[in-house]
């Protein structure tokens, strides 16, 4: 049964740049804001005080779920 959660292409995108963003974070203003809005919805991502988006814990294993899984072979 699929119990994960569907992200779009953009979405899985954004959050891939948050993730590789760091402790620096993803600025929430950027052209991605919409996907930035989405996975803060989701709980993947959470806005800090300054502005800037970093990964969640449940954003950290999405990311390894749905970006970083290995393909076939």
């Amino acid at each position: 049964m699929w119990d994960e959660p569907y992200l779009e292409t953009c979405c899985r995108a954004a959050l891939h740049r948050v993730v590789l963003a760091g402790a620096a974070a993803r600025p929430a203003d950027s052209k991605d804001a919409a996907c930035l809005a989405r996975l803060g919805a989701r709980g993947l991502v959470a806005t800090r005080a300054d502005g800037r988006c970093v990964a969640t814990d449940a954003g950290m294993i999405q990311h390894a779920a749905l970006v970083m899984r290995a393909g076939p072979g």
